[in-house]
């Protein structure tokens, strides 16, 4: 379980990450690299990961280019931070162009030893899925920019996660790690 604080006993942590900003080369989508910025940003989300103390115990990242790129990028940034940290990573091609419905399937599919899971994706999909799984009645980010991370404690199993029953812990996004 992740060191961070988890309120009222919650089962689980999914921690949401949007890819770092991406390149728009002439290439296939599936294949687009991170730009400069991107390269820039991802390593302060993964710091900003370990010195919180959200540290899975999985990684599932989509197949994109850029969402590789950034679990590369954030993972030395975690590991410097959280000495030690080295969930064991698995690259899913359903986070791809996933539908929030899509994702909340793959969440309820996880290994039940999980505790922390961080899910590296793509909008709409993550944006989706933090304002669908959060407690409605909590205030929602404003906007969900290229390598934001939200924090959702959920009260039980994987396969029970339901719509509206998570707290969202927190939610930064690179542009606060800097300021």
């Amino acid at each position: 379980m992740s060191k961070a604080e988890n309120p009222a006993g919650a089962g689980r942590l999914l921690v949401l990450m949007r890819h770092a900003k991406s390149d728009w080369p002439d290439m296939p989508d599936h294949e687009r690299p991170l730009a400069k910025r991107g390269r820039r940003d991802a390593p302060e989300v993964g710091r900003w990961l370990g010195e919180a103390g959200y540290l899975p115990d999985a990684v599932v990242c989509s197949t994109a280019q850029r969402a590789r790129e950034t679990w590369a990028l954030a993972s030395p940034g975690l590991s410097a931070a959280a000495p030690g940290a080295t969930p064991e990573v698995h690259y899913e091609p359903r986070i791809y162009e996933a539908t929030v419905l899509g994702l909340l399937m793959l969440v309820r599919e996880f290994d039940p030893t999980w505790r922390t899971v961080l899910v590296v994706g793509h909008n709409p999909g993550l944006a989706e899925l933090t304002v669908g799984l959060a407690d409605p009645s909590a205030e929602q980010p404003a906007a969900f920019p290229t390598a934001f991370v939200a924090v959702l404690a959920l009260p039980g199993a994987w396969a029970e996660a339901t719509p509206g029953e998570a707290s969202l812990l927190a939610f930064t996004i690179p542009a606060q790690l800097r300021a």
